[in-house]
Protein backbone atom coordinates (compact mmCIF):
# COMPACT_ATOMS: atom_id res chain seq x y z
CA UNK A 1 0.00 0.00 0.00
CA UNK A 2 1.15 3.62 -1.11
CA UNK A 3 2.45 5.56 2.15
CA UNK A 4 2.06 9.50 2.43
CA UNK A 5 3.80 9.13 5.85
CA UNK A 6 6.53 10.54 4.64
CA UNK A 7 5.80 12.58 2.10
CA UNK A 8 2.95 14.33 4.21
CA UNK A 9 5.23 17.52 5.76
CA UNK A 10 7.35 18.16 2.50
CA UNK A 11 4.28 18.10 0.22
CA UNK A 12 2.29 20.20 2.55
CA UNK A 13 5.21 22.87 3.12
CA UNK A 14 5.22 23.02 -0.64
CA UNK A 15 1.59 23.08 -1.11
CA UNK A 16 1.02 26.24 1.36
CA UNK A 17 -0.35 25.02 4.83
CA UNK A 18 -1.72 27.08 7.15
CA UNK A 19 -4.19 27.36 10.04
CA UNK A 20 -7.31 29.08 9.16
CA UNK A 21 -8.86 32.23 10.32
CA UNK A 22 -11.35 31.93 12.95
CA UNK A 23 -14.95 32.92 12.17
CA UNK A 24 -16.05 36.37 13.66
CA UNK A 25 -17.88 35.37 16.60
CA UNK A 26 -22.02 35.94 15.90
CA UNK A 27 -23.99 37.50 18.35
CA UNK A 28 -26.15 34.71 20.80
CA UNK A 29 -29.16 34.84 21.29
CA UNK A 30 -31.56 33.37 24.21
CA UNK A 31 -33.79 31.26 23.46
CA UNK A 32 -36.69 32.31 26.06
CA UNK A 33 -36.33 36.01 25.28
CA UNK A 34 -36.67 35.24 22.02
CA UNK A 35 -39.66 33.16 22.40
CA UNK A 36 -41.45 35.41 25.03
CA UNK A 37 -41.26 38.46 22.51
CA UNK A 38 -42.88 36.27 19.75
CA UNK A 39 -45.45 34.88 21.99
CA UNK A 40 -46.95 38.23 23.57
CA UNK A 41 -46.15 40.28 20.40
CA UNK A 42 -45.97 38.38 17.06
CA UNK A 43 -49.67 39.03 15.28
CA UNK A 44 -51.67 35.67 13.71
CA UNK A 45 -49.36 33.21 15.42
CA UNK A 46 -50.61 30.89 18.00
CA UNK A 47 -48.25 28.47 20.71
CA UNK A 48 -48.13 25.72 18.46
CA UNK A 49 -47.15 27.42 15.79
CA UNK A 50 -44.35 29.09 17.88
CA UNK A 51 -43.47 25.48 19.03
CA UNK A 52 -43.20 23.80 15.64
CA UNK A 53 -41.59 26.52 14.46
CA UNK A 54 -38.59 26.32 17.45
CA UNK A 55 -39.04 22.79 16.68
CA UNK A 56 -37.95 23.14 13.50
CA UNK A 57 -35.54 25.80 13.72
CA UNK A 58 -33.59 23.66 16.13
CA UNK A 59 -33.31 20.47 13.72
CA UNK A 60 -32.63 22.84 10.74
CA UNK A 61 -29.54 24.25 13.05
CA UNK A 62 -28.41 21.21 14.29
CA UNK A 63 -28.61 19.41 10.57
CA UNK A 64 -26.45 16.18 11.01
CA UNK A 65 -26.13 16.07 14.93
CA UNK A 66 -30.20 15.93 15.24
CA UNK A 67 -32.65 14.33 12.68
CA UNK A 68 -36.54 12.51 12.42
CA UNK A 69 -35.38 8.87 11.18
CA UNK A 70 -36.37 8.64 7.61
CA UNK A 71 -37.26 12.34 7.04
CA UNK A 72 -35.24 13.53 3.46
CA UNK A 73 -32.68 16.50 4.26
CA UNK A 74 -34.31 19.41 3.95
CA UNK A 75 -31.76 21.22 1.97
CA UNK A 76 -31.22 20.61 -1.43
CA UNK A 77 -27.47 19.37 -2.73
CA UNK A 78 -26.08 20.37 -6.22
CA UNK A 79 -27.26 19.00 -9.36
CA UNK A 80 -25.59 15.74 -10.01
CA UNK A 81 -24.89 14.56 -5.88
CA UNK A 82 -27.57 11.96 -5.84
CA UNK A 83 -25.64 10.02 -8.51
CA UNK A 84 -23.73 7.86 -6.00
CA UNK A 85 -20.44 7.96 -8.21
CA UNK A 86 -19.17 9.62 -11.05
CA UNK A 87 -15.82 9.20 -12.44
CA UNK A 88 -13.68 10.80 -14.92
CA UNK A 89 -9.87 11.48 -16.26
CA UNK A 90 -7.68 14.97 -15.83
CA UNK A 91 -4.88 14.99 -17.74
CA UNK A 92 -4.63 11.46 -19.12
CA UNK A 93 -3.46 9.99 -15.77
CA UNK A 94 -5.27 11.15 -13.26
CA UNK A 95 -8.72 9.87 -11.99
CA UNK A 96 -11.30 11.57 -10.55
CA UNK A 97 -14.20 10.22 -8.28
CA UNK A 98 -17.45 11.87 -7.08
CA UNK A 99 -19.43 10.44 -4.43
CA UNK A 100 -22.86 11.96 -4.02
CA UNK A 101 -24.28 9.92 -1.32
CA UNK A 102 -22.83 7.35 0.45
CA UNK A 103 -25.42 4.77 0.68
CA UNK A 104 -25.10 0.80 0.46
CA UNK A 105 -23.89 -0.61 -2.71
CA UNK A 106 -21.59 2.80 -3.49
CA UNK A 107 -18.31 0.38 -2.91
CA UNK A 108 -19.60 -1.80 -6.06
CA UNK A 109 -20.12 1.54 -8.18
CA UNK A 110 -16.97 3.12 -7.12
CA UNK A 111 -14.89 -0.34 -8.09
CA UNK A 112 -16.34 -0.58 -11.43
CA UNK A 113 -16.05 3.44 -12.11
CA UNK A 114 -12.11 2.72 -11.19
CA UNK A 115 -11.88 -0.32 -12.88
CA UNK A 116 -13.19 1.24 -16.56
CA UNK A 117 -10.63 4.32 -16.01
CA UNK A 118 -7.81 2.22 -15.05
CA UNK A 119 -8.30 -0.65 -17.93
CA UNK A 120 -8.19 2.83 -20.59
CA UNK A 121 -5.73 4.73 -18.45
CA UNK A 122 -2.08 4.37 -16.64
CA UNK A 123 -3.43 6.04 -13.61
CA UNK A 124 -1.15 7.50 -11.80
CA UNK A 125 -3.09 8.81 -8.74
CA UNK A 126 -6.76 9.40 -8.04
CA UNK A 127 -8.95 12.29 -6.70
CA UNK A 128 -11.67 11.40 -4.42
CA UNK A 129 -14.62 14.46 -4.38
CA UNK A 130 -16.31 14.34 -1.44
CA UNK A 131 -17.69 17.88 -1.35
CA UNK A 132 -21.50 17.66 -0.89
CA UNK A 133 -21.47 14.22 -0.32
CA UNK A 134 -23.74 12.98 2.79
CA UNK A 135 -25.44 9.75 4.21
CA UNK A 136 -25.70 7.71 7.36
CA UNK A 137 -24.99 4.60 5.81
CA UNK A 138 -21.36 4.12 8.25
CA UNK A 139 -21.09 0.34 7.03
CA UNK A 140 -21.29 2.03 3.28
CA UNK A 141 -18.47 4.33 4.39
CA UNK A 142 -16.24 0.88 5.68
CA UNK A 143 -17.19 -1.03 2.27
CA UNK A 144 -15.45 2.35 -0.03
CA UNK A 145 -12.67 2.67 2.72
CA UNK A 146 -12.21 -0.86 2.76
CA UNK A 147 -10.51 -1.01 -1.36
CA UNK A 148 -7.68 1.29 -0.36
CA UNK A 149 -6.40 -1.65 2.53
CA UNK A 150 -4.61 -4.79 1.82
CA UNK A 151 -4.49 -5.99 5.17
CA UNK A 152 -6.73 -5.95 8.06
CA UNK A 153 -6.77 -2.72 10.15
CA UNK A 154 -9.29 -0.89 12.59
CA UNK A 155 -11.29 1.76 10.66
CA UNK A 156 -14.00 3.17 12.41
CA UNK A 157 -16.43 2.80 15.34
CA UNK A 158 -19.77 4.19 15.27
CA UNK A 159 -20.65 2.57 18.73
CA UNK A 160 -21.11 -0.84 17.63
CA UNK A 161 -17.22 -1.88 18.00
CA UNK A 162 -14.41 -1.39 15.25
CA UNK A 163 -15.18 -2.38 12.20
CA UNK A 164 -12.07 -3.34 10.13
CA UNK A 165 -10.93 -3.70 6.95
CA UNK A 166 -10.01 -7.10 5.08
CA UNK A 167 -6.87 -8.78 3.41
CA UNK A 168 -6.84 -9.16 -0.30
CA UNK A 169 -4.65 -8.83 -2.82
CA UNK A 170 -6.43 -6.33 -5.33
CA UNK A 171 -6.44 -3.61 -2.90
CA UNK A 172 -6.34 0.42 -4.55
CA UNK A 173 -2.61 1.42 -3.95
CA UNK A 174 -2.27 4.67 -5.79
CA UNK A 175 -1.93 8.27 -4.18
CA UNK A 176 -5.04 9.65 -3.15
CA UNK A 177 -6.02 13.24 -2.69
CA UNK A 178 -9.59 13.80 -1.03
CA UNK A 179 -11.71 16.99 -1.75
CA UNK A 180 -13.83 18.04 0.94
CA UNK A 181 -15.85 20.86 2.29
CA UNK A 182 -18.11 22.36 4.57
CA UNK A 183 -20.83 20.20 3.43
CA UNK A 184 -18.79 16.44 3.77
CA UNK A 185 -21.19 15.46 5.96
CA UNK A 186 -21.94 11.82 7.79
CA UNK A 187 -20.69 8.75 6.29
CA UNK A 188 -18.82 10.83 3.55
CA UNK A 189 -16.90 12.67 6.40
CA UNK A 190 -16.31 9.43 8.25
CA UNK A 191 -14.65 7.80 4.95
CA UNK A 192 -12.44 11.14 4.65
CA UNK A 193 -11.58 10.67 8.41
CA UNK A 194 -10.64 7.04 8.04
CA UNK A 195 -8.59 7.96 5.08
CA UNK A 196 -6.70 10.75 6.37
CA UNK A 197 -6.14 9.24 9.76
CA UNK A 198 -4.74 5.89 8.24
CA UNK A 199 -2.35 7.69 6.16
CA UNK A 200 -4.27 6.82 2.88
CA UNK A 201 -4.60 10.60 1.38
CA UNK A 202 -4.51 14.41 2.38
CA UNK A 203 -7.88 16.02 2.97
CA UNK A 204 -7.82 19.28 0.22
CA UNK A 205 -10.35 22.27 0.54
CA UNK A 206 -11.96 23.29 3.76
CA UNK A 207 -13.09 22.02 7.27
CA UNK A 208 -15.74 18.95 7.24
CA UNK A 209 -19.34 19.77 8.99
CA UNK A 210 -18.67 17.77 12.06
CA UNK A 211 -21.51 15.40 11.91
CA UNK A 212 -20.54 12.49 12.07
CA UNK A 213 -21.18 10.88 14.81
CA UNK A 214 -22.53 7.94 17.54
CA UNK A 215 -26.14 8.40 17.99
CA UNK A 216 -29.01 6.98 19.63
CA UNK A 217 -32.68 7.22 18.22
CA UNK A 218 -35.44 8.42 20.83
CA UNK A 219 -39.26 8.01 20.98
CA UNK A 220 -41.31 11.23 20.28
CA UNK A 221 -44.26 11.78 21.18
CA UNK A 222 -45.69 11.74 17.59
CA UNK A 223 -44.58 8.47 16.94
CA UNK A 224 -41.37 9.68 14.79
CA UNK A 225 -38.08 8.89 15.89
CA UNK A 226 -35.20 11.49 17.05
CA UNK A 227 -31.88 10.72 15.95
CA UNK A 228 -29.00 12.38 18.15
CA UNK A 229 -25.63 12.61 17.95
CA UNK A 230 -24.10 11.44 21.71
CA UNK A 231 -20.94 11.03 20.84
CA UNK A 232 -17.78 11.25 18.14
CA UNK A 233 -17.00 9.00 15.82
CA UNK A 234 -13.54 7.10 16.86
CA UNK A 235 -11.54 6.34 13.80
CA UNK A 236 -7.90 4.62 13.31
CA UNK A 237 -7.56 3.05 16.99
CA UNK A 238 -9.22 5.33 19.01
CA UNK A 239 -8.89 9.44 17.07
CA UNK A 240 -11.97 11.01 17.73
CA UNK A 241 -13.34 12.70 14.36
CA UNK A 242 -14.21 16.21 16.53
CA UNK A 243 -17.44 18.21 16.15
CA UNK A 244 -15.86 21.30 14.31
CA UNK A 245 -15.02 18.95 11.90
CA UNK A 246 -11.82 17.83 10.33
CA UNK A 247 -9.08 20.33 9.34
CA UNK A 248 -8.30 19.80 5.72
CA UNK A 249 -4.47 19.38 5.40
CA UNK A 250 -4.02 21.90 2.46
CA UNK A 251 -7.01 24.10 2.24
CA UNK A 252 -8.63 25.98 -0.49
CA UNK A 253 -11.22 28.19 0.97
CA UNK A 254 -13.58 30.02 -1.70
CA UNK A 255 -16.91 31.48 -1.72
CA UNK A 256 -20.03 29.59 -1.96
CA UNK A 257 -20.94 30.61 -5.34
CA UNK A 258 -17.50 29.95 -6.99
CA UNK A 259 -17.72 26.48 -5.16
CA UNK A 260 -20.76 25.87 -6.87
CA UNK A 261 -19.58 26.96 -10.03
CA UNK A 262 -16.54 25.18 -10.48
CA UNK A 263 -17.89 22.05 -8.61
CA UNK A 264 -20.51 21.91 -11.74
CA UNK A 265 -17.57 23.24 -14.72
CA UNK A 266 -13.91 22.03 -12.97
CA UNK A 267 -12.83 24.48 -16.18
CA UNK A 268 -14.95 27.13 -15.91
CA UNK A 269 -13.50 30.64 -15.42
CA UNK A 270 -14.64 32.55 -12.76
CA UNK A 271 -14.30 36.11 -12.37
CA UNK A 272 -13.59 36.64 -8.26
CA UNK A 273 -10.34 35.13 -7.10
CA UNK A 274 -9.84 32.02 -4.89
CA UNK A 275 -8.72 32.75 -1.56
CA UNK A 276 -6.12 29.87 -1.36
CA UNK A 277 -5.10 29.77 2.17
CA UNK A 278 -1.27 29.39 2.87
CA UNK A 279 0.26 31.97 0.13
CA UNK A 280 1.73 34.83 0.83
CA UNK A 281 1.30 36.36 -2.45
CA UNK A 282 -2.89 36.69 -3.36
CA UNK A 283 -2.20 37.47 -6.55
CA UNK A 284 0.60 34.72 -7.68
CA UNK A 285 -1.35 31.92 -6.43
CA UNK A 286 -4.74 33.44 -8.15
CA UNK A 287 -2.86 33.70 -11.49
CA UNK A 288 -1.30 30.00 -10.68
CA UNK A 289 -4.72 28.59 -10.35
CA UNK A 290 -6.92 30.61 -12.79
CA UNK A 291 -4.40 30.93 -16.16
CA UNK A 292 -6.22 30.71 -18.87
CA UNK A 293 -4.64 28.21 -21.90
CA UNK A 294 -3.07 29.73 -24.49
CA UNK A 295 -1.10 28.36 -28.01
CA UNK A 296 2.92 27.63 -28.10
CA UNK A 297 4.39 29.19 -30.83
CA UNK A 298 7.45 27.32 -32.42
CA UNK A 299 10.48 28.75 -32.96
CA UNK A 300 10.21 30.59 -36.53
CA UNK A 301 7.43 32.66 -34.84
CA UNK A 302 9.76 33.61 -32.26
CA UNK A 303 12.29 34.88 -34.62
CA UNK A 304 9.68 36.97 -36.35
CA UNK A 305 7.98 38.20 -33.66
CA UNK A 306 11.71 39.27 -31.87
CA UNK A 307 12.39 41.22 -35.45
CA UNK A 308 9.11 43.02 -35.29
CA UNK A 309 9.47 44.20 -31.69
CA UNK A 310 6.63 42.22 -30.69
CA UNK A 311 6.48 40.36 -26.98
CA UNK A 312 5.16 36.69 -27.10
CA UNK A 313 3.58 37.47 -23.73
CA UNK A 314 2.18 40.63 -24.56
CA UNK A 315 1.40 40.26 -28.66
CA UNK A 316 -0.49 36.98 -29.05
CA UNK A 317 -0.17 35.75 -32.98
CA UNK A 318 -3.31 36.08 -35.12
CA UNK A 319 -4.40 32.90 -35.40
CA UNK A 320 -4.83 33.21 -39.31
CA UNK A 321 -1.77 34.60 -40.26
CA UNK A 322 0.13 32.36 -42.92
CA UNK A 323 3.03 29.86 -42.08
CA UNK A 324 2.30 30.28 -38.50
CA UNK A 325 1.86 26.68 -37.00
CA UNK A 326 0.04 26.53 -33.45
CA UNK A 327 -0.20 24.02 -30.58
CA UNK A 328 -3.28 23.76 -28.52
CA UNK A 329 -3.19 23.38 -24.81
CA UNK A 330 -5.55 21.59 -23.16
CA UNK A 331 -8.25 23.03 -21.04
CA UNK A 332 -7.15 24.38 -17.48
CA UNK A 333 -8.66 23.25 -14.42
CA UNK A 334 -9.86 26.21 -12.58
CA UNK A 335 -11.33 24.84 -9.23
CA UNK A 336 -8.62 25.68 -6.95
CA UNK A 337 -9.41 22.92 -4.66
CA UNK A 338 -9.16 20.03 -7.83
CA UNK A 339 -6.28 21.83 -9.20
CA UNK A 340 -4.22 21.45 -5.95
CA UNK A 341 -5.39 17.75 -5.62
CA UNK A 342 -3.73 17.05 -9.22
CA UNK A 343 -0.73 19.26 -8.70
CA UNK A 344 0.21 17.05 -5.20
CA UNK A 345 -0.25 13.84 -7.43
CA UNK A 346 1.64 14.91 -10.40
CA UNK A 347 4.77 15.23 -7.43
CA UNK A 348 4.10 12.06 -5.95
CA UNK A 349 4.26 10.43 -8.97
CA UNK A 350 7.75 12.32 -9.63
CA UNK A 351 8.59 11.41 -6.20
CA UNK A 352 7.57 7.61 -7.23
CA UNK A 353 9.24 7.88 -9.83
CA UNK A 354 13.00 9.09 -8.80
CA UNK A 355 12.42 6.35 -5.80
CA UNK A 356 12.39 3.79 -8.12
CA UNK A 357 15.44 4.10 -10.09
Amino acid sequence: MFSMKRLLSPCALLLGLSLAAADTEKPSFDFKEVYDLLKANLAGTTEPDLNQAAARGLLDQLTGKVSIVGEAPRLPLPAGTNSPVTASIFESNYGYIRFGRIVSGADKAFRDAYNRLAVTNKLKGLVLDLRFSDGTDYSAAVALADQFFGEEHALVDWGEGWKKSTAKTNAITLPVAVLVNRHTTGAAEALAGILRHREIGLLIGTNTAGQASMAKEFSLKTGQRLRLAVAPLKVADGKELPFTGIKADIEVDVTPEEELAWYEDAYKTVQKDARVAGSSDTETNAASTNRTGRRRINEAELVRMSKEGQNPDRDPPFTNAPGRTFERLPPVVNDPALARALDLLKGLAVVQQFRSI
